[in-house]
């Protein structure tokens, strides 16, 4: 029985990666997108450092979408379900980490820090795999603290989805569906920064990040998604 189940994830570890990549490549083709404040991505891969790329769950679809192709470090939950996400990054060309607040997160920090010394990219859930939604998580503070990488906030707002049941609601856009996808202004955390400032730059990241949450769903009449 256990090498039957072995044999069933296995496949589907193949199977649903490649898979997801196809659909969602036809389903973003029908989208159209409107991007706003990418001349902020484009002072940052012009900088001499590397840039952490931070965005809440809900969005993670469209967040995968984006990145393909750009060679990115991404850390990705330790879980079994986490395992689909990292094959698909890779399918995408992208490296990934293992590790979250509740395993093995200060260990992935340090993996992601020797990537970034390396001069590559980060990308990190703000939220984390498990929430709070929309609650900015401290670990990505301190890795711009050691890296001394500025902190983008990416934002994604869709006026037609599908919403799945999950403790973030995480979207999937419809067929045709417009939307937005905000590159908010960098935010740069002092080095070597103490414990008890990092609750400080992890308050200012969750307002930025709600700031333009509340301004791109706007745009499509909405207050939240």
């Amino acid at each position: 029985m256990a090498l039957k189940k072995k044999f069933i994830y296995d496949f589907l570890l193949l199977f649903v990666p490649t898979m997801f990549i196809w659909l969602t490549r036809i389903l973003f083709a029908t989208c159209r997108v409107d991007y706003k404040g990418f001349n902020n991505l484009e002072e940052c891969e012009k900088g001499s450092r590397p840039f952490i790329a931070v965005f809440w769950h809900y969005s993670v679809f469209f967040v995968m979408h984006f990145c393909r192709g750009r060679s990115w470090v991404a850390m990705v939950s330790a879980s079994k379900d986490g395992e689909y996400v990292s094959h698909l990054l890779n399918k995408l060309g992208n490296e990934t980490v293992r590790g979250s607040r509740g395993k093995g997160g200060l260990k992935a920090l340090r993996e992601m820090a020797a990537h970034m010394q390396e001069g590559k990219n980060a990308a990190i859930v703000a939220d984390g795999s498990k929430g709070p939604a929309l609650v900015v998580q401290a670990g990505m503070i301190l890795l711009a603290s050691r890296t001394g990488a500025p902190i983008l906030p990416f934002i994604c707002a869709v006026d037609r989805y599908w919403a799945f049941t999950s403790w973030d609601r995480t979207i999937l856009p419809k067929p045709f569906a417009n939307i937005i996808f905000t590159c908010g202004e960098a935010m740069q955390v002092p080095p070597d920064i103490r414990s008890k400032d990092i609750e400080v730059y992890r308050l200012e990241l969750e307002t930025r990040l709600n700031a333009l949450y509340l301004e791109a769903w706007s745009e499509f009449g909405k207050e939240h998604h």
